[in-house]
């Protein structure tokens, strides 16, 4: 039994805030506990902290199987932990692919034996992510997968993303796409601009993005399937999104805390730690973005926690791969731009980051309702800290916040009513 006094509890799901007590047994969050189970509870002061639900992210990368040299389920989820997070959504670009069951298999084998949270697969559009056969979409689902998606690629066809969609649809199945037209983007490694011209580096255009954006709308509407757009990072992507949605268009789109912070100017010493996909834009993006969040047009807040090893990231830029780590301080870094910026109250900043993503994926997660599993995160979002990379619980170090001053600090996470993290060290 647990028993969290004090502390002031915010549930965006059910409109929630107000300073009070929180309660579960078993494991499950309870209205109440009688004399006799407060008597025996583990009692936790909140006293000056948030308690919020457990953070979703349903955009990671835990590099596994195939490449657990960058990351693995075991330190992927204490990452997580350590950032707030007690759900998260794994992509399918492992090695081999999550193009079928039995990869899928044995992730969920794994995730039950070395994970301290919950650890959600999902599964390939294409048979190799290839973009030109159907994955056995079905099975797929059977095996245990959220959504599908061929994060990492973008399927090219229009005719197969549109029988994807379909079987998806079909077989109630979120779609989730990471848009680019790779006609667009041969050999290019930032944002084409200003910025790309002045490093003699290989451009990007936004058009690569909002000409694949474009395309999921009508096949949205001619569908009636819902897609996702992942890493949205064009303000044309976010105004495309804004009139579809306004028509009725079944659409969505995630922002993650790097392009909602960071713009191309901070590539301007080659620091391949900026380099991602997609690319870092202008300051008239980030801003798109941020307005996008403000009013509900983007989604949710995701990740896309992308670990690489330091030998992989220390090359010259063209040839490094692409991608950060942000699971460990997403919450202070969207809290900076977000909530002591003033464009959000707390609460919208906590729903982007909980309940609104798991939404998406139809997920029993991201509230404090009476019921629900007692995923708890507790944090402070007034104090400021250091980001040391070589502190953090991801095998990987490639984090563009290093150094930085953030406010927000985790100071405990609960899974199932269990203390995961307390604030400096992994406790389960």
């Amino acid at each position: 039994m647990l028993w969290i006094t004090g502390g002031r509890i915010i549930d965006p799901a059910n409109k929630r805030d107000e300073t009070g007590d929180l309660y579960s047994v078993d494991g499950v969050l309870v209205e109440q506990l009688d004399d006799t189970q407060k008597k025996a509870a583990t009692k936790i002061d909140a006293n000056g902290l948030v308690v919020a639900p457990g953070l979703v992210d349903i955009h990671v990368h835990f590099r596994d199987p195939g490449q657990t040299h960058k990351e693995d389920i075991a330190s992927g989820s204490r990452s997580a932990a350590a950032g707030g997070f007690t759900t998260v959504v794994c992509m399918p670009n492992t090695s081999p692919v999550c193009d079928n069951a039995g990869t899928i298999q044995r992730i969920m084998d794994k995730v039950a034996r070395e994970s301290i949270i919950n650890i959600y697969p999902t599964g390939c559009l294409t048979i190799g992510m290839d973009g030109e056969q159907l994955a056995p979409t079905g099975q797929l689902k059977k095996a245990g997968v959220v959504a599908v998606t061929d994060d990492g690629k973008c399927v090219q066809s229009n005719e197969i993303m549109r029988r994807a969609v379909e079987y998806a649809k079909m077989l109630d199945l979120p779609i989730m796409d990471h848009c680019q037209d790779a006609s667009l983007t041969q050999g290019a490694v930032m944002n084409e601009g200003e910025w790309s011209l002045r490093l003699g580096l290989r451009g990007w255009p936004k058009a690569a993005e909002d000409i694949i954006v474009a395309r999921n709308v009508i096949l949205a509407e001619l569908t009636g399937a819902h897609i996702h757009m992942q890493h949205v990072s064009s303000a044309n992507s976010v105004d495309i999104l804004r009139r579809a949605i306004a028509r009725g268009i079944s659409v969505s789109g995630e922002a993650s805390p790097h392009h909602i912070e960071f713009t191309d100017a901070d590539l301007k010493d080659y620091n391949t730690v900026y380099k991602m996909n997609p690319p870092l834009r202008t300051d008239a993006d980030k801003e798109a973005l941020i307005e996008g969040l403000c009013d509900g047009t983007l989604a949710c807040i995701a990740t896309d926690h992308a670990p690489h090893s330091p030998d992989e990231k220390d090359r010259e830029f063209d040839t490094a791969p692409f991608g950060i780590i942000g699971l460990e301080n997403s919450l202070a870094s969207s809290l900076g731009t977000l909530y002591h910026s003033g464009r959000l109250s707390l609460s919208e900043v906590i729903a982007l980051m909980t309940h609104k993503g798991a939404e998406l994926c139809k997920l029993d997660a991201g509230t404090l309702s009476a019921g629900a599993d007692a995923d708890i995160c507790l944090f402070d979002p007034d104090e400021e800290w250091t980001v040391d990379p070589k502190q953090f619980f991801s095998k990987s170090r490639n984090c563009p916040w290093e150094g930085q001053t953030l406010k927000g600090k985790v100071k405990s996470t609960f899974v199932a009513g269990t203390q995961v993290y307390d604030g400096t060290s992994i406790s389960a």
